[in-house]
């Protein structure tokens, strides 16, 4: 298995080929700032004491505070979040917010705890970390298997440590307690911007479009392309395929997957095994759900022009380059599902405000931003004849290490 705290220095060695950059910046750039491994021990419902572990990476803070997610996981690994942390630090520089890049995990399965064991354990995360976050210093945000619930929780937990309300510290929080709108669907919001900008690109009609993944940000995605006049030809959750070559009643789909639980036996679709959405004849391949999804194994089934990758990391290094070599254009996570970083950039605008905006204004700064931050990266991309990723890369980590020797960090 890859180890992907190795896969993102490889990437950044890539980069570096291609921008040369000062080789003490490039040096710093190849480690996080800081690790911080807790232990958090939580009293069970059987009045046992279990211990559970947890990390935060916080990797770079030059351009603005540390800024990322927190999963609740059982493969949680300090390699893990050390990677996620690279990455965010790319995402935020790509659309240009003024955030570095963190991650945070505790080994655990959720699944297996009460409600009384999550809050227990989530606020004695949100109180080891206390010391090391904060609306100027690190800012938190819900991730895999974590929700606006468990934000509310951390946030009030560090409230009453800190004697303070600073809603800022902790983003994807309930609206009721300085939440933003769109927040919700701002990831599958972004990811739209930016196929609509690959469309006008490549001068795509009746555009076709296969999603992997139908979870939160697939489904709002599946959503907002069919209003908007794609065709979604093929959905697979983790269970089937869904296959329509007129286009899926995306609508219909939702209401049928929250009634039966499966996207099996809709009226008037093919079912085929969830895996076949990789080879269904489609422009664009969202991938929408696991890291890893597409790998040396299954690359070849591939059928698509153009992969958008709406999950992190769907793309496994070994298919990445072989699919830029056979043609297939992949627009990279840092770009593609940039869209909730943003939003969450804007929430924190607000909390430090304390002043909320309309749900238009919030769509509007992020169209801008997001159809930006693709022209970006094509002029990036072409500048150096390399691909979306690469390009993605050389836009970000330039702005990274410009911020860095302004600073004197050289």
């Amino acid at each position: 298995m890859n180890n992907p705290f190795e896969s993102a220095q490889n990437q950044l060695r890539e980069v570096q080929a291609i921008l040369k950059l000062d080789e003490n910046i490039f040096a710093q750039l190849m480690h996080p700032k800081r690790v911080i491994e807790v232990s958090l021990p939580i009293k069970m419902d059987d009045g046992t004491v279990k211990v559970f572990t947890g990390y935060r990476a916080q990797y770079n803070d030059a351009r603005g505070p540390f800024k990322g997610g927190i999963r609740f996981h059982p493969g949680v690994t300090a390699d893990e979040v050390k990677a996620l942390s690279a990455w965010m630090t790319w995402k935020t520089a790509v659309v240009k917010i003024p955030l570095g890049g963190g991650k945070g995990g505790v080994i655990v399965d959720p699944k297996k705890l009460s409600d009384r064991e999550l809050e227990s354990l989530s606020r004695a995360y949100a109180r080891a970390l206390t010391p090391f976050i904060g609306p100027l210093v690190d800012i938190p945000a819900p991730d895999v298997s974590t929700d606006p619930r468990i934000m509310a929780w951390m946030l009030d937990e560090y409230e009453e440590i800190t004697g303070k309300k600073m809603p800022g510290v902790i983003t994807g929080k309930p609206l009721s307690l300085g939440g933003s709108l769109v927040r919700d669907y701002a990831t599958a919001q972004g990811a739209f911007y930016v196929i609509d900008e690959l469309s006008k690109k490549y001068h795509l009609k009746d555009t076709r479009v296969a999603i992997q993944g139908f979870g939160n940000g697939g489904s709002f995605l599946a959503k907002i392309l069919s209003q908007a006049g794609y065709r979604i030809v093929a959905i697979a959750d983790s269970k089937s395929t869904i296959y329509r070559e007129s286009g899926l009643d995306v609508d219909e789909l939702i209401l049928h997957k929250q009634t039966t639980g499966t996207l099996k036996n809709c009226v008037g679709c093919e079912s085929m095994p969830s895996a076949a959405v990789l080879s269904v004849p489609t422009d664009i391949l969202v991938p929408a759900a696991l890291e890893n999804a597409i790998h040396d194994g299954n690359k070849e089934e591939i059928k698509a022009k153009y992969i958008v990758e709406l999950a992190n990391g769907p793309v496994a290094p070994e298919a990445d380059k072989w699919l830029f070599e056979k043609g297939v254009s992949v627009i990279p996570d840092i770009l593609a599902n940039a869209g909730g970083v943003t939003v969450s950039y804007y929430e924190q605008v607000q909390n430090a405000a304390n002043y909320y905006w309309e749900e238009a204004e919030i769509l509007s700064l992020l169209e801008k931003t997001m159809r930006t931050a693709f022209q970006k990266v094509l002029e990036e991309k072409e500048k150096y004849n390399t691909s979306y990723r690469m390009g993605a890369y050389a836009l970000a980590v330039q702005r990274v290490a410009e911020a860095m020797k302004n600073r004197g960090r050289i």
